[in-house]
């Protein structure tokens, strides 16, 4: 850090406050001040990086909630680095994993890289985001310029980090090339000359990394913030494709209203806090409201509109809502996809498979099962029943609907 002490204005003070909301931790806080003040005062943006590794092609909301805090500090005026990790993406990532993570292709990297950053503009600002590839920096290392990064993080300090402490323990295997990922991370800040590294809460000791990498260089270390891992929908396990229990900002608008509404009402305010562009005090406002008697229904209506007008538009929102609430009353929408099928009779799981509504025909058994399907709004009971050739209305669970006409 330099000597020069800059003033800490009120501005400055408005900057801190909006860099800590919803955090899980900012270190060391009264240095990330001091950037903000001398940023303030000599008019110098500040660099705000972070690293994605590009391992599926789609975001869910729990990945809004680093960019969300992006686009907060970009909108005071800060530089963004959208890093995306070709390289490291190559290595694998093992934080928060009990195995090795197979590495993908330089193909595969590169479509999910394309979509990632397509969809991570729906939330920042593009024409003020700096996108790099960490492959620009670590080819170039090559063998002589590893083994000095390597030599610059010790064997014990690195079995320090959870995830491998655990692993050790068990008699799990830990590659030598692993040890590289969080090095190669942190080598990113030195190249990017980074103020701020942001992640989610598991990647606490690569973020970490940086700032010492960074001091080794002869650099100033940056400052580190990290975010909740956003809950996911079932309540227990964070977001997560693998798990079901995610939202994806692609999705339909009518899923993603329906998804949000399914939420628990404890649940809901994590939400608003992590993924809302409300005000603090709106939010306490409305909490308060609930608190008091209001029906908590009305405030997931307002972040459920919130969230689909964002990645859809406000007429979209309310066409879900309206849709939502058709719903509820048993209603059909009038918008739902039509299907032609040949073969009657057919069999009822067939039918379900080639209207689009379950996978497979094993699939549609359970739902038959498990009371998930009907027919012209009567529940199906009977997974060998065959439908007579004419025209039927098929649903599945709350959401999936297919007209299809059978001959």
């Amino acid at each position: 850090m330099t000597s020069t002490t800059y003033p800490i204005t009120d501005e400055v003070q408005e900057a801190l406050r909006i860099t800590k909301r919803g955090v899980d931790e900012l270190l060391p806080e009264n240095e990330w001040l001091n950037k903000l003040a001398r940023s303030a005062a000599t008019g110098k943006p500040l660099r705000i990086k972070l690293g994605l590794d590009p391992t599926a092609p789609d975001i869910h909301l729990g990945h809004t909630v680093v960019l969300n805090k992006m686009r907060q500090l970009q909108d005071l005026g800060h530089t963004i680095i959208f890093l995306i990790g070709d390289f490291t993406t190559l290595i694998g990532d093992p934080s928060g994993r009990n195995s090795t993570r197979p590495p993908l292709t330089a193909e595969q990297i590169k479509v999910n890289a394309h979509t990632y950053y397509r969809q991570a503009s729906l939330i920042l600002d593009p024409q003020h985001t700096e996108i790099r590839y960490n492959s620009e920096w670590c080819d170039e290392l090559g063998a002589r310029g590893m083994i000095q990064l390597a030599a610059k993080y010790t064997v014990a300090r690195m079995m320090e980090r959870d995830d491998f402490t655990k692993r050790y323990a068990a008699n799990t295997p830990i590659s030598i090339h692993e040890f590289m990922y969080p090095l190669l991370q942190g080598y990113d800040s030195v190249a990017l000359k980074s103020d701020l590294e942001m992640g989610g809460t598991d990647q606490k000791f690569n973020v970490l990394m940086g700032r010492h990498l960074q001091a080794e260089y002869g650099q100033e270390a940056q400052c580190i913030l990290t975010m909740p891992l956003l809950v996911g929908l079932d309540g227990v396990e964070k977001m997560s494709k693998s798990k079901n229990n995610y939202i994806g900002i692609t999705e339909d608008a009518n899923t993603m209203f329906s998804k949000l509404l399914s939420i628990s009402d404890d649940l809901m305010w994590p939400y608003f806090t992590l993924l809302s562009f409300r005000s603090e005090d709106e939010i306490a406002k409305l909490k308060s409201e609930i608190d008091a008697g209001r029906n908590p229904k009305e405030a997931k209506v307002m972040l459920a509109k919130e969230i689909v007008a964002r990645f859809h538009s406000a007429q979209a929102a309310d066409a879900a809502e309206e849709d939502f609430n058709l719903r509820a009353k048993g209603g059909i929408p009038d918008d739902i996809p039509e299907v032609q099928l040949q073969g009657a009779p057919l069999g009822i799981t067939y039918l379900v498979k080639q209207a689009g509504l379950a996978a497979s025909n094993g699939e549609a058994g359970r739902l038959i099962d498990g009371r998930g399907v009907r027919i012209d709004s009567a529940v199906v009971t009977d997974r060998d029943l065959k439908l007579p050739a004419g025209t039927y209305v098929v649903q599945v669970g709350k959401r999936k609907f297919a007209r299809v006409h059978l001959s």
